[in-house]
């Protein structure tokens, strides 16, 4: 287990599962966490897009940790106007992983050599990157841009998911673009829709169908350096 700095009595609610997930393995247990974090033994103070703000405030944590993709400005805003200390970071690729988890280290007053992140794989150089379809929810369907950290580790191991020049961050789509694009394999993450082998089949017609673990997909963190590697073994 890493290390610890003289902060040991920092008091952190983190409204990101992600950070959860990086702040206990640094060794410091959350005062509160939301019920997105899977973490049943803490304090729940809400979801990630709801959480209970007065319930946060009341027990006067040195630091929240927010995301600015996974929480609301307006939530945001409101613990800062009860005057706390909310530390926001910002995540689009792996390569935003490591600065961030310094910057958190950094707000709760750790020490930074002992927490930090590992070396990521190297990045895949396969000439011909597979085309793939990446669902993230069904009815409707929706899938993700090239703007997100899932799309970066997919391409980091060489994968290029289709509909990533879309507008949107998680764009909808409908299974007819799908076939059109003739993608060579779909991707099927457990999270955030919980697919299983069963939607592989249901799209068999479009392209072969492969069922990956959703959280290495899209839970980034103290994890990012072994997921990509879990999932560029899975995918190989």
């Amino acid at each position: 287990m890493p290390g610890r700095a003289a902060a040991d009595a920092v008091r952190v609610v983190s409204l990101v599962p992600s950070l959860t997930e990086s702040v206990l393995h640094w060794g410091v247990t959350p005062v509160a966490c939301t019920r997105f974090c899977e973490q049943p033994a803490l304090r729940h103070v809400g979801g990630t897009k709801d959480p209970d703000l007065d319930a946060i405030a009341e027990l006067a944590p040195d630091v929240v940790l927010v995301c600015e993709e996974e929480n609301r400005l307006e939530d945001y805003e409101a613990l800062l106007a009860r005057g706390l200390r909310c530390h926001s970071v910002r995540i689009d690729t792996v390569h935003d992983v490591a600065p961030a988890l310094a910057g958190v280290t950094a707000a709760l007053g750790l020490d930074a050599a002992s927490t930090a992140l590992g070396d990521l794989p190297a990045p895949t150089d396969r000439p011909v990157r597979r085309r793939v379809f990446v669902p993230i929810w069904r009815r409707p369907w929706m899938t993700l841009s090239a703007r997100t950290y899932g799309a970066s580790v997919l391409r980091h191991i060489g994968f290029e998911p289709l509909f990533a020049d879309r507008a949107a961050r998680y764009p909808e789509v409908t299974l007819e673009e799908v076939a059109e694009a003739r993608p060579d394999l779909i991707l099927l993450p457990t999270e955030p829709y919980p697919f299983k082998a069963r939607h592989g089949r249901e799209l068999a017609s479009i392209a072969p169908s492969v069922v990956l673990d959703g959280q290495d997909l899209f839970w980034w963190g103290t994890r990012t350096p072994q997921a990509v590697a879990r999932l560029a073994v899975a995918l190989a």
